[in-house]
């Protein structure tokens, strides 16, 4: 960052890290609009300077000051220079930095997702990005080792009530073999995911965990549905680290419509479970869903918050024809661009992947979200005769490419964005592990 920022020690009512974040805003949103900003304590009715560059007098005949709380505010220096608008996005940026109270911070939340402010937006989430989670992309090898599914999601292409999918389960040898061949392309996590499908006991689960702990060193993601807490604890103790449950949205009555044979209530109980059996635990929603409002979004970022996810993953909505939602429009980019960003800002270091089914409704849609906040990214290990047949929604990128093209690509991704793979296990960064 180019220009000196002068400091006063008035900055006591502020902690480090959000005082750092206000700072990097400043200078974000100083490169981006021709103004000057100074950020102000406010004590009883005196604002006293807390940082900001030193300014020509001139520039104090044409300034704002904007009141953010009882105890911080700031004066925009040359905002004549600045519409209604702009004025209006800079405000709401520092509001979604500082405000605590949920219902203020959602009415912010809803301003971003209905207004078009996304230069400053994503270049802000992308600061925090850095700040927070540095530039290492994170690899998790995904295997979708069953396509069965007991549930009938209305939206999904594995729902149990689709006839026109080729079913098939792999053996726990497959299984094993597959996540022995992810070290090979230097990958520390495997992912292994399916549809709900109770064929597999826990039993049987578990002892996938620890022969895939005994012969590789790798992290282990499980994704395989709703199991009760004894499960959860069996399996944790057996070796998986990480697990993810996505609750795909906050509102009860859109859940209900859209996965009628499922409990809202025991989906976040579950979760809870999750995390008392020890588990790193993911969660996430679905963008573009019918009936999804910008206020149903907000509210599933406050979920979000509130369930202090150690990773979060959002993927847009793409209708499948083997669905019931099969002339539903599907999710855009830029929705996904602006929540994968707000929740960068608010939950700070929260993993972010950059779903494979963001990059397949729109070529360059993984590098759009990695740009704004996402530091993850899962290339597919599934064997070619299997991918095509686990069909959530269709056309599906890497479908035909072998796991050894999956990591050339995102090799080739990781540098053309100027980031590094990571070689760690990528443990949550809330918990402090390596």
């Amino acid at each position: 960052m180019a220009k000196e920022i002068f400091i006063s020690n008035q900055t006591e009512t502020l902690n480090q890290d959000i005082y750092r974040e206000l700072k990097y805003l400043t200078e974000c949103v100083e490169q981006l609009y021709p103004i000057i900003v100074h950020f102000i304590n406010i004590k009883a009715n005196r604002w006293e300077f807390a940082f900001g560059q030193n300014i020509d007098k001139q520039l104090m005949f044409d300034a704002k000051r904007i009141e953010l709380d009882k105890t911080q505010g700031i004066i925009i220096y040359s905002v004549s220079k600045l519409s209604a608008k702009q004025l209006g996005d800079i405000q709401a940026l520092y509001q979604l930095v500082l405000v605590k109270n949920r219902q203020i911070l959602k009415q912010y939340i809803v301003y971003f997702l209905q207004n078009n402010v996304e230069e400053i937006l994503f270049k802000f989430a992308d600061i925090i990005r850095k700040i927070y989670c540095g530039d290492e992309i994170h690899l998790r090898g995904l295997i979708e080792f069953s396509n069965y599914c007991a549930r009938d999601c209305l939206y999904c292409g594995l729902r149990k009530d689709n006839k026109a999918v080729l079913r098939y389960r792999l053996s726990s040898k497959e299984i094993i073999d597959i996540a022995k061949s992810a070290m090979l392309l230097n990958y520390k996590t495997v992912v292994l995911q399916s549809g709900e499908d109770y064929a597999y006991s826990i039993e049987q689960l578990c002892d996938i965990v620890r022969e895939i702990k005994q012969q590789t060193d790798c992290a282990i993601t499980l994704s395989v549905g709703e199991r009760g807490l004894a499960d959860y604890q069996k399996l944790r103790q057996a070796g998986a680290e990480r697990y993810l449950l996505r609750f795909e949205t906050s509102n009860q009555e859109l859940f209900k419509k859209l996965k009628p044979d499922s409990d809202y209530k025991a989906r976040i109980k579950c979760l809870k479970d999750l995390k008392q059996s020890g588990f790193q635990v993911g969660s996430g929603c679905m963008i573009g869903l019918p009936g999804q409002t910008a206020e149903i979004i907000a509210e599933d970022i406050l979920l979000m918050l509130e369930l202090d996810l150690d990773m979060i993953g959002i993927g847009p909505f793409i209708s499948n024809p083997e669905t019931p939602l099969q002339s539903t429009e599907k999710g855009s980019v830029e929705m996904m661009r602006k929540v994968i960003a707000l929740v960068r800002i608010l939950t700070k270091n929260t993993h972010l992947p950059a779903t494979t089914a963001v990059g397949s409704i729109d070529p360059q849609g993984r590098q759009k979200v990695l740009r704004c906040g996402a530091n993850v990214i899962m290339p597919n290990l599934t064997p070619q005769m299997y991918r095509e047949h686990y069909r959530i929604y269709p056309d599906k990128i890497c479908v035909k490419e072998d796991p050894d093209d999956c990591h050339g690509c995102v090799g080739a991704m990781t540098i053309s964005l100027g980031r590094t793979i990571a070689k760690g296990y990528g443990h949550s960064l809330k918990t402090k592990r390596a």
